[in-house]
């Protein structure tokens, strides 16, 4: 539905003959375009109050500019969005705190921008802000959309700007913590299955976990690219095993590729943790529902959502929150390490 839908019987063009003015400059004042000279904005406001004539949308942002709508962002596919628990976990947390608000919350799964069909929806003036999940180095459309409305990261910006809100974990931390136990159960062959390097997340994991090995003296057995799914940290798992390393404990940088390593490491009939000790990343329902339950680095993806939310209403409330705010991380032992 456009910004031109009626309640009533009261039509655009209506409107546009009760002005004196083009159906096309109606359009434009409702949609907010400054393309519209003084005298025709005044005789369009007239009409449209004395007709009584509300577009969907726009009868309070015409004296507002507000929706009282958010747009979450997730530059993923749909089969990473539904299969990653962090993600249901982020939602539920920005719904907490927009339920305490008037705002409501549009989801826009985008991996791409093609045409710019989001870019072009969110700079319409469908929403009042954004926020967005899980991008990447190539998501360069969500640059677009910072510069139309306000915008909240969840997670470190790929291309951080001294004006970015965001509302990160310590990963490079919660992976040197992870490396760190693994190095006190005693392991020197530690490998990593880590995110991909276009998201800070897997940049930032992949550093704490060799900030721990150098502190340690120690070099890394192995570091492949597990793409944050199951099917990419089995793949993953797969190279470092076919690479002849010898690896006797592993820093994987998610729940979800830690699971995938252990089908692949059943199959090759090496145990964990007698084998290879495994600290996972997240403590996402995954941890408890594989065998053997993960040790793994707890990150609190609730929370995360409800600050993201929360930094953003207050920007729309034309309050100043804090620019960045980074969550802590914390090592949950289980039977895996």
């Amino acid at each position: 539905m456009t910004t031109e839908a009626v309640r009533g019987s009261v039509t655009i063009e209506e409107v546009a003959a009760a002005a004196g003015v083009s159906r096309s400059t109606v359009s434009r004042v409702v949609n907010g375009s400054t393309a519209v000279s003084p005298a025709a904005l005044e005789a369009v406001q007239r009409a449209i109050a004395e007709l009584n004539y509300v577009p969907n949308r726009a009868a309070r942002s015409l004296a507002s500019r507000q929706t009282h709508a958010i747009a979450l962002i997730v530059p993923e596919d749909t089969t990473r969005f539904f299969g990653d628990p962090f993600f249901a976990s982020i939602v539920s947390g920005i719904s907490a705190r927009l339920t305490r608000s008037d705002y409501v919350l549009n989801l826009i799964i985008a991996s791409d921008d093609p045409g710019d069909k989001t870019t072009a929806y969110v700079r319409s003036g469908a929403v009042d802000g954004a926020i967005v999940v899980s991008h990447h180095t190539s998501d360069t459309f969500i640059d677009r959309i910072a510069a139309a409305v306000p915008v909240v990261y969840g997670g470190r910006p790929v291309r951080e700007r001294e004006r970015d809100h965001y509302v990160d974990v310590d990963n490079r931390r919660g992976a040197q913590v992870a490396t760190e136990h693994l190095i006190g159960l005693g392991r020197r062959h530690i490998a990593t299955i880590t995110g991909p390097a276009t998201m800070p997340a897997g940049v930032d994991r992949l550093d704490g976990f060799r900030a721990a090995l150098a502190d340690a003296g120690l070099s890394e057995a192995g570091a492949e690219d597990g793409g944050f799914t199951a099917a990419g940290g089995a793949a993953a798992m797969r190279r470092i095993l076919d690479s002849g390393a010898d690896v006797d404990a592993l820093f994987i940088a998610s729940d979800l590729m830690a699971r995938g390593a252990l089908d692949v490491l059943a199959l090759a009939g090496l145990g964990v943790p007698d084998d290879v000790a495994i600290v996972g990343f997240d403590d996402s329902p995954v941890a408890t529902s594989v065998t053997p339950k993960l040790t793994t680095m707890r990150q609190p993806s609730f929370e995360q959502g409800e600050r993201m939310a929360g930094v953003l209403l207050d920007i729309l409330a034309g309050r100043s929150p804090e620019h960045v705010t980074i969550l802590d991380t914390e090592l949950v032992r289980r039977e895996s390490a």
